[in-house]
C-alpha cells in the first residue's frame, strides 16, 4: 500500500476505494465492466435504474426500436454470446434489446458490481491521493482511480419550454420514461407533442387506439420506411459466412456498419439513372439506404436537394391529402442532417380519419391548460398528452453530474460554451475522466455498439499501460485538445450538418452552444486517430506518475479534412511519382489528369493570343469579365516546375480569379525546361509583362493598374518578374500575388524534409524540377531564387501565401518576411492544414476556397477595385 493509499484508507469518510468507477449500466457500461474484472481491476458501476439496460430500460414507448440493424446493432467481443443469441426480426423491438442486455448481464455475472437506483451526485478529483471521490444518492462515498462516464448519448430528456408544463389535469406521458406496464389509449383523445424519432416510431401504435389523436409538429422530419421483418438475406449470409471478417469490416466502415461506399457523385449520373438509384435505397430502407447512394448528398446542397425533393415525393404519395402532406414534408434543412427516422407506416397514419396534424410554424402552442393546451389559433381538449420532445444529447448525461477537475474547476461550467475535449474521451484538467462516445467522437453518427466497444478497449488498453509501467494519471495537453476540437469543427464546416438547427449541433436546447457534437469523420477515420495516438506515445496526452510525468504534446491530426481525403483517394489509385516519369510523359500524364479536373466558373470571355517571349511567340489565354470594360488587368504564370504546363494549366484557377476580381486574367506560358533551361522561363516572363503593359489597352485593360500572380514556379516567375521590372524601369506593377511560391532553391529548409513526403510535392519530386531547369551552381541566382536578390526594397506590395504541409513552406514564410524587412507593404496568408496543390482544386475542395478569395481580394486592393461591386475605388 503506497502512502496515498493509506491516506485514503485512514479517511472515515470513505467507505469504499475502487481501481475504477463507472457511471452506467447500458451497451457501454456493461462491457466495460466484463473488460475491466477480466483486466483484475476493481470496479463498481452507479445506475439510476433498477435494472440494467440504459437507454433500453428507459424508452419503452409503442414502437422502441433500434434504427440499426439487430445484426449490426450487437456485441462482437464474444463469438460465444453471438452464436447462442438470435435476433427475432430486422429492427429489434426495445424488450427484445432489453432482454439481450438483460442476458448479457447474467451470462458474465456482471449485476454484483452494479448498484442499483444510485446516481452519482459529485465527483471531485483530489490531487493529493490523485484519486476521483464521488459522492453517491445512497450517501457512500467512494475513492476511484479513474473514473467513467458510460451515460450513453441519449439519456437525459430536455426541458419542455411550453408556458403552463404541469397545468394539464389529464394523464401525461414521456417516451424517454413510459409506464414500464405500457398505457391503453383505447377511446382516448390524445395529444402528441414533437415528431422526431419516438414520435414517429410511436404515432401509429398510438393512433391505432385512441380515439382520436393530434400532433403537434414544429419541424418535419426526413423518415424512411423500415421495411422490417426478416433479417435481409444478403447480410446474414456474409455474417454467417465470416462472422469475423464481418465484424472487423464493420469496425473499419464509415459508419460502423458493412457497406460498400459509393464513390460517385449526385451529378455524376442522368436524373433517371439516380431516381432509379434512389428507388433502390428506398426498398433496402432504413438509415442507410438512401443516404449511402452518392458520395456528396452530405457535402453538397445541390446534390442533397435531390435526395430531399425524392423523399417528399415519397410523402406526397403515401398521404392523400395535399395539405397534410406539404404539412409532413421537411423543407428546412438537408436530409440527413438531423438523424433520418425509420419507420413503419408513419406518412400512412395520417390517412386516418382520427389522426390529424398542426403545424405549429404557423399555429404555435401558446400554453398547456388544465384540460388540453392552447394555441394561437384554438383550443385543443385531451385525455391524455404525450411528450415527444428529446433529449438534452451527448452532454446532458455528463455535465448533469457535478463533476470537479484540477483545483475545483467544474466541467458544466469548463463546457459553457461547448464541450472540449480530446478524442471525444478526456478533457484538460480532468485527469482520468473518461467520457465512453462522448463530443468529439463519432458516437450517435454511427452504429453506437461498434463505436462504444472501441472506446472500452481503448480505455482499457489505456489503463492496462498505465499499470504496467506504473503510471498513475492521464489527461490531455491543452494544445492536443484545442487541435481536436479545432479538426472536428474543420470536418463539421465542410458538410451540410451546420445548416440544421439539429441536437446534432446543440440547437434542440434554448440556451446551449451551438457546436457540432459528434465527430464526423467517420468510425474508420476516428479508430485510426486512436491507434495513432497510442503508437505516438500517447501524442497528447500528460501522463504521470511516482517518477514525475512525462508530456507528448502535439496534435494528431493537422491536415484539413478535405485535403487528407483528397491524398488517402490518390494514394488508393497507386499514381506512378512523376520523377519516375520522363518530361514528355509527365506532361502526359498530367494533360490526362486536367481532363477529369472540375472546369471551374463561367467567365465573360476565353481569348487566345500569342505573345513575344524572349525566344519567339508564345501562347497566352485571356480571360474577360461579363462586366464592361475596360478592367484592371493580371499577368498570371502557371505553376509545374518550369518543366511541366501551359495555358491550360491553371485553367480554374484563373477562372476563378477573373470571376472575383472583376479583372483581366492572361495566363502566359513561357519556355519549359529541360529543352529550354534556365534562364528562357524569367526571361519570357518578363517579356510577357512588359508586352502586355504595351497592349492592355488594346485587350479591353488599363495599363495604369497592372498586377502579377502566380502560382509554385509561376510564382517564383511573378517574383522574379518584379524584381527585374523594377530594376529595368517598368511597367509599373500595383502589386504581386504569390501563392506557394519557389523563392530560394539553394538552401535547406526544414519544411522540404518535414514535408518531404505524402503531400504530393515531394521532395524528389522538387529536385527533378530543379535538375531539369538549372544547373546546381544556378539555384543561388537571384532570377532562380528571388530571395537571393541583392536588395528587395522598391518591389510591388505582396500576398505571399504559403501552406502548412508544402516542402516549400519554409522558403515562402522567408520571402514574405524579407519583403516586410525590405519596407515592402507585404501580407502573409499561412494556409493551415493546406497543401502545396489544395488551393488550386477550384470547386473541388471547399477548405482552400478562402485562399484563393485572399488572393483576389488583395488583387482588388492592389488593382483599386471596390471589394463589393466591381467599381474603382
Amino acid at each position: 500500500m503506497t502512502a496515498t493509499d493509506s491516506a485514503v484508507e485512514s479517511d472515515p469518510a470513505l467507505r469504499r476505494r475502487v481501481d475504477v468507477a463507472v457511471v452506467g449500466a447500458g451497451f457501454a457500461g456493461l462491457y466495460l465492466l466484463h473488460r475491466l474484472r477480466a483486466m483484475g481491476l476493481s470496479a463498481v458501476c452507479f445506475e439510476k435504474a433498477d435494472g440494467v439496460g440504459g437507454t433500453w430500460y428507459w424508452n419503452r414507448y409503442p414502437g422502441a426500436r433500434c434504427d440499426v440493424e439487430s445484426l449490426d446493432y450487437s456485441y462482437s467481443f464474444d463469438a460465444d454470446l453471438e452464436a447462442e443469441w438470435e435476433w427475432s426480426e430486422r429492427y429489434a423491438t426495445q424488450p427484445e434489446i432489453l432482454r439481450y442486455l438483460e442476458h448479457v448481464a447474467d451470462r458474465f455475472d456482471l449485476r454484483r458490481d452494479i448498484r442499483f437506483e444510485t446516481t452519482v451526485e459529485r465527483a471531485d478529483w483530489d490531487e493529493a491521493s490523485t484519486r476521483w471521490r464521488l459522492q453517491t444518492s445512497a450517501g457512500d462515498e467512494v475513492a476511484a482511480s479513474f473514473y467513467v462516464m458510460a451515460t450513453g448519448c441519449l439519456s437525459v430528456p430536455k426541458d419542455i419550454d411550453i408556458e403552463g408544463v404541469g397545468a394539464f389535469e389529464g394523464e401525461v406521458y414521456h417516451t424517454s420514461s413510459w409506464p414500464h406496464d405500457g398505457v391503453d389509449f383505447t377511446g382516448k383523445r390524445v395529444g402528441v407533442i414533437g415528431t422526431g424519432s419516438s414520435a414517429i416510431q410511436s404515432i401509429p401504435l398510438m393512433a391505432a387506439q385512441a380515439e382520436s389523436m393530434t400532433v403537434f409538429q414544429r419541424t418535419a422530419n426526413f423518415s424512411v420506411p423500415a421495411h422490417n421483418g426478416p433479417h435481409r438475406a444478403d447480410k446474414a449470409a456474409e455474417l454467417a459466412a465470416d462472422r469475423k471478417a464481418y465484424r472487423d469490416s464493420a469496425k473499419w466502415s464509415r459508419s460502423g456498419v458493412p457497406m460498400v461506399r459509393s464513390e460517385i457523385g449526385a451529378f455524376m449520373v442522368s436524373d433517371e439513372e439516380r431516381r432509379a438509384t434512389y428507388e433502390k435505397g428506398w426498398a433496402i430502407g432504413g438509415i442507410f439506404g438512401p443516404l449511402n447512394t452518392y458520395m456528396d448528398l452530405l457535402t453538397d446542397k445541390a446534390a442533397n436537394d435531390t435526395l430531399a425533393e425524392f423523399i417528399r415525393g415519397k410523402i406526397r404519395d403515401k398521404v392523400e391529402d395535399p395539405a397534410t402532406a406539404e404539412i409532413l414534408c421537411p423543407t428546412t434543412f438537408p436530409v440527413g442532417t438531423k438523424r433520418v427516422c425509420v419507420d413503419t407506416d408513419y406518412y400512412e397514419t395520417f390517412n386516418r380519419p382520427n389522426v390529424s396534424i398542426v403545424d405549429l410554424t404557423v399555429d404555435p402552442i401558446t400554453s398547456i391548460t388544465a384540460t388540453g393546451l392552447d394555441t394561437a389559433r384554438g383550443s385543443h381538449t385531451f385525455d391524455a398528452i404525450v411528450f415527444a420532445t428529446g433529449f438534452d444529447a451527448m452532454t446532458g448525461a455528463i455535465v448533469a453530474v457535478d463533476i470537479n477537475g484540477r483545483d475545483g474547476v467544474g466541467l458544466a461550467e469548463r463546457w459553457a460554451e461547448g464541450p472540449r475535449t480530446y478524442l471525444g474521451l478526456m478533457s484538460v484538467d480532468f485527469p482520468n475522466l473518461f467520457m465512453i462516445t462522448g463530443p468529439g467522437s463519432p458516437s450517435v453518427l454511427s452504429n453506437m455498439v461498434v463505436s462504444i466497444e472501441q472506446h472500452v478497449d481503448w480505455i482499457c488498453d489505456t489503463l492496462s499501460h498505465l499499470g504496467e509501467q506504473g503510471l498513475a494519471t492521464i489527461e490531455p495537453t491543452s494544445a492536443a485538445q484545442d487541435g481536436w476540437v479545432r479538426h472536428a469543427n474543420d470536418f463539421a464546416d465542410i458538410t451540410l450538418f451546420p445548416l440544421a438547427d439539429s441536437w446534432y449541433m446543440g440547437a434542440n436546447v434554448p440556451g446551449k452552444s451551438r457546436v457540432c457534437l459528434p465527430y464526423l469523420g467517420g468510425v474508420d477515420g476516428y479508430r485510426q486517430v486512436c491507434d495513432d495516438v497510442v503508437a505516438r506515445d500517447y501524442l497528447g496526452f500528460r501522463i504521470g506518475g511516482p517518477d514525475g510525468e512525462r508530456v507528448a504534446d502535439g496534435l494528431i491530426r493537422e491536415l484539413m479534412p478535405d485535403v487528407g481525403l483528397l491524398l488517402e483517394a490518390m494514394a488508393e489509385l497507386g499514381l506512378p511519382p512523376l520523377e519516375t516519369m520522363s518530361p514528355e510523359d509527365a506532361r502526359a500524364f498530367m494533360a490526362a489528369a486536367a481532363t477529369q479536373r472540375a472546369p471551374g466558373p463561367d467567365v465573360g470571355e476565353v481569348v487566345e493570343g500569342t505573345y513575344p517571349g524572349a525566344g519567339g511567340e508564345l501562347p497566352y489565354r485571356l480571360y474577360r469579365p461579363s462586366s464592361p470594360g475596360p478592367h484592371p488587368v493580371v499577368a498570371y504564370f502557371h505553376g509545374g516546375g518550369w518543366v511541366l504546363g501551359n495555358t491550360d494549366s491553371d485553367d480554374p484557377m484563373c477562372r476563378d480569379l477573373c470571376v472575383k476580381t472583376d479583372a483581366l486574367i492572361v495566363s502566359f506560358d513561357y519556355r519549359h525546361a529541360p529543352e529550354h533551361r534556365f534562364p528562357a522561363a524569367p526571361e519570357d516572363a518578363a517579356a510577357a509583362v512588359r508586352w502586355l503593359g504595351e497592349h492592355a489597352v488594346s485587350l479591353g485593360g488599363d495599363p495604369s493598374r497592372l498586377a502579377v500572380a502566380g502560382w509554385s514556379a509561376g510564382a517564383n516567375l511573378a517574383a522574379v518578374t518584379c524584381q527585374t521590372v523594377r530594376d529595368e524601369g517598368g511597367p509599373a506593377i500595383a502589386g504581386q500575388v504569390l501563392l506557394c511560391p519557389v523563392t530560394d532553391g539553394a538552401a535547406d529548409y526544414a519544411s522540404m524534409t518535414d514535408n518531404a513526403e505524402g503531400f504530393v510535392l515531394t521532395k524528389s519530386l522538387m529536385d527533378w524540377f530543379w535538375d531539369h531547369y538549372l544547373a546546381a551552381e544556378q539555384r543561388s541566382d537571384p532570377r532562380a531564387s528571388p530571395l537571393r536578390a541583392e536588395t528587395l526594397a522598391g518591389l510591388p506590395p505582396a500576398l505571399v501565401v504559403t501552406a502548412q504541409f508544402d516542402p516549400l513552406r519554409d522558403e515562402g514564410d522567408a520571402y514574405a518576411a524579407a519583403l516586410d524587412a525590405a519596407g515592402v507593404k507585404t501580407e502573409h496568408l499561412r494556409a493551415r492544414g493546406q497543401i502545396h496543390t489544395s488551393p488550386m482544386a477550384v470547386d473541388v475542395l471547399p477548405t482552400p476556397a478562402y485562399v484563393r478569395d485572399e488572393m483576389a481580394a488583395a488583387l482588388r486592393r492592389f488593382l483599386g477595385v471596390d471589394a463589393n461591386d466591381g467599381a474603382e475605388a
